[in-house]
């Protein structure tokens, strides 16, 4: 029921960090990868290798969204799946959001989110087959954390959007889902792995106390994509460990934890 032989799944930004992992775990499973991103280098580099297809691809432009769909069928004859993990993040207070700085963010989380979704979903139902979007949002959509406004507001509205075009293709069998992560170390977010004591104080608000991976994303989007959930659509799946149980960090706690760690260091 976890194959995809077969079939084909599109996997946008599927170069890089949780797309990646997505893209050479549908492969493993019989899938026919179509892998979407703006560095073409990059894109044909792990296509090759996983023998799939490389396809340039902005989500801010619709003319090459619409592209990638068109080329995906044309190649293979099918579209089965599409998961979207085009994204970065960028910390602004809300003081200092430019009107620049949040057309960037929004244009990509979700203005170019939901036309993926718009052609995906439409050529699926024009296809006839079903199938399944899944959408990579964020743990911060549901907690607050200071200087994610543009964001999370993105991922929120990504999030309800979702339950909303899950209602309006569930009469052709095409799912809409989204897979919340945590923060996981990824190129995209190396840069908050740098500090010991701030991994620690994310592991500590972690009930499962471990850091995930972007398999554990995959694993997840694989799920529903698959047929195991083929009854699933419209939902959020939290894959973080239970941290949206509790909070994220505060500056007070990373400086308690930081407090903690330096005490905790041998002498040098």
């Amino acid at each position: 029921m976890i194959s995809l032989q077969g079939r084909t799944a599109v996997v946008i930004g599927g170069h890089s960090g949780f797309g990646e992992a997505i893209s050479r775990t549908f492969a493993t499973q019989g899938a026919r990868v179509v892998i979407g991103g703006r560095r073409a280098d990059a894109v044909d580099a792990v296509a090759s290798d996983i023998g799939g297809i490389g396809v340039e691809c902005d989500i801010t432009d619709d003319e090459q969204i619409q592209a990638i769909v068109r080329r995906s069928i044309d190649e293979t004859g099918r579209l089965d799946a599409f998961v979207n993990c085009a994204g970065f993040e960028q910390s602004t207070l809300l003081a200092d959001l430019t009107p620049e700085k949040l057309d960037a963010m929004h244009d990509v989380q979700i203005r170019g989110a939901l036309l993926c979704m718009r052609h995906a979903g439409n050529a699926m139902r024009r296809l006839g087959a079903g199938g399944s979007f899944v959408s990579i949002s964020s743990l911060t959509a549901q907690n607050p954390a200071r200087g994610l406004a543009a964001y999370a507001s993105a991922k929120a509205g990504l999030e309800y959007a979702t339950k909303i075009a899950a209602v309006e293709y569930g009469d052709a069998a095409i799912r809409f889902n989204c897979v919340a992560a945590s923060l996981i170390e990824t190129p995209m977010t190396a840069r908050h792995f740098s500090s010991g004591p701030a991994i620690q104080a994310l592991t500590e608000m972690t009930p499962l106390g471990r850091m995930g991976s972007p398999q554990d994303i995959a694993n997840a989007a694989l799920f529903l994509c698959s047929e195991l959930g083929s009854y699933v659509t419209g939902q959020t799946l939290c894959v973080d460990g239970g941290a949206s149980l509790t909070m994220l960090p505060s500056p007070q706690m990373y400086a308690d934890v930081a407090r903690r760690w330096s005490e905790a260091q041998p002498d040098s």
